[in-house]
């Protein structure tokens, strides 16, 4: 029968697993209080990085929906719960085993599936959000600052007289120019139509003549 404690550990470590946006499962064998708060430290604030028992691991994984591999808590475990970035914290979890191998990165969760270590540090190898940010907002400063040459270039040509740069719009209306030429052209035509009129009167007058006689 569960106890009060059993129950409360376990809940514990279902809201935990829920909470986290990646989870790596660790052998800690070796290592000291003192080498566990490092590790701590150096995974933030937001991450936890908790001591377990590998039967309540296994029950909170199940009520969690985690499909945890059962293999994955084999000896002393201890799991990062990663509420954080989770590339910042696979750089911490392989640069402190690389300090200290008796940590052990069996695996992991990452984003509802199931990782390897391989897998673990291939994140941990990968450029963290605020990297691609900061390159992000560098590319774009670089990009307003030349801008912003170009247009104080064109207003120093402009106030030393040049002229502006209009001949691209003026060879795009030329096109508009030449297809009104025929319409032009028709209306020219017009007074010819006009001058028809009195031929017809001039014929007409002597057959007025012969009807008084």
């Amino acid at each position: 029968m569960a106890t009060p404690e059993k129950t409360a550990a376990v809940a514990e470590i279902v809201e935990d697993f829920r909470s986290a946006n990646a989870t790596v499962l660790t052998e800690y064998r070796g290592l000291s209080a003192t080498l566990l708060k490092q590790l701590r430290r150096s995974l933030g604030v937001k991450n936890k990085y908790s001591v377990v028992k590998n039967t309540l691991t296994k029950i909170a994984a199940k009520e969690a929906g985690v499909d945890l591999d059962p293999a994955m808590l084999a000896g002393p475990s201890a799991v990062a719960f990663i509420k954080g970035d989770p590339i910042d914290a696979a750089k911490a979890l392989r640069d402190f085993a690389k300090d200290n191998p008796l940590l052990i990165i069996k695996g992991g969760i990452f984003e509802g599936k199931a990782v390897t270590t391989a897998e673990i540090m291939e994140l941990a190898n990968l450029e963290s959000r605020e990297v691609l940010l900061a390159k992000i907002a560098g590319a774009m400063k670089a990009s307003m600052s030349k801008a912003a040459r170009a247009f104080d270039a064109l207003r120093i040509k402009m106030e030393a007289g040049a002229p502006a740069p209009v001949a691209p719009v003026v060879t795009e209306v030329a096109p508009v120019v030449a297809e009104v030429t025929p319409v032009a052209e028709a209306a020219t035509e017009a007074p010819v139509a006009q001058d028809a009129t009195p031929e017809v009167v001039a014929e007409a007058a002597p057959a007025a003549e012969s009807t008084e006689n």
